[in-house]
């Protein structure tokens, strides 16, 4: 925040941005420790247009899912969602990181120790239930949590809810039992997935290399031909691409070579060798045309 002026959620926008440039490290780390580790835990930023609704966010998640078995935790506090507006508010948050994550999802709803969890449980499994809670609300937003509740049936009917206390350790052995349930959901519905993705991916980008290759092809061919009607030679006109890229670069290598001949010649010798006879070419030259002027009867 100091280094760069910023506020407290760029500063963790930023961080996380960086962070992701550096994420190939991370995943290194994770692939040399799979043997020996059989859970691997990301904590991310509680707030979610950081983590969730983030670039960096959703390079993260789709660097882990398309290499390992990933599962989507979204732990809540029970003790703060007692009031059925904040419990809709809270179910609206899981079902964007669902639909946006596209991954096995897993609620928790920690501090059971302080309340249990099972009215919000009931809340999800009866709507007639939440209906008489949330009529004890006077608020304009009631009337909006009632709408939402509708559309959320869906959502909760294959929704994975666990009740756990992270302080006393209950409801943990019912947590990993979910965490495999939705191993075996990623291998068996989104690994499939995944990896159509990526055929298709893959498919695009050679489908794109063929036809920047196909430019190049006609681009060197408008060359050779412009080259071979300059020239006039009719041999050159059946070379492709390729094979006058392969005859410039010979050509080029023998003028090397002959340059390089060259260089071993002592160039002081040649010249002095050179300007000798010219000398004397001129000398003669000279004297016949003094004899010329002074017998000009001859």
């Amino acid at each position: 925040m100091k280094q760069y002026g910023l506020g407290p959620n760029g500063g963790i926008v930023t961080s996380l941005n960086l962070f992701a440039t550096r994420f190939d490290q991370v995943m290194k780390f994770i692939e040399k420790r799979q043997n020996a580790s059989k859970y691997v835990l990301i904590d991310t930023p509680g707030q979610i247009e950081v983590f969730t609704w983030s670039a960096s966010g959703a390079i993260i998640t789709e660097a882990l899912a398309s290499s390992f078995p990933s599962v989507v935790v979204y732990v809540m506090d029970t003790s703060r969602s007692t009031n059925p507006v904040t419990f809709m508010s809270n179910m609206l948050y899981a079902c964007s990181i669902l639909y946006k994550t596209k991954l096995p999802f897993i609620v928790v709803m920690n501090k059971t120790d302080i309340i249990d969890h099972s009215f919000a449980v009931e809340w999800m499994q009866d709507f007639e239930t939440f209906q008489d809670a949330l009529n004890q609300e006077t608020s304009y937003v009631s009337n909006l949590t009632r709408s939402m509740s509708l559309v959320l049936d869906e959502f909760y009917s294959s929704l994975k809810v666990v009740g756990v206390s992270s302080v006393v350790g209950t409801g943990l052995d019912d947590f990993f039992v979910q965490l495999s349930k939705a191993v075996d959901e990623y291998e068996r519905e989104y690994r499939p997935e995944y990896e159509r993705l990526r055929k298709t991916l893959e498919e695009a980008q050679n489908e794109q290399k063929k036809e920047q290759l196909e430019h190049l092809r006609k681009d060197m061919g408008s060359v050779c031909v412009q080259g071979n009607t300059l020239a006039g030679s009719d041999d050159a006109s059946a070379m492709g691409p390729s094979e006058l890229i392969l005859t410039r670069g010979t050509l080029d290598e023998e003028e090397e070579e002959r340059e390089s001949d060259t260089d071993d010649i002592d160039h002081e010798v040649t010249e002095e060798s050179h300007e000798e006879p010219a000398f004397r070419n001129f000398m003669q030259e000279t004297r016949m045309k003094y004899q010329r002027s002074s017998n000009p009867n001859e």
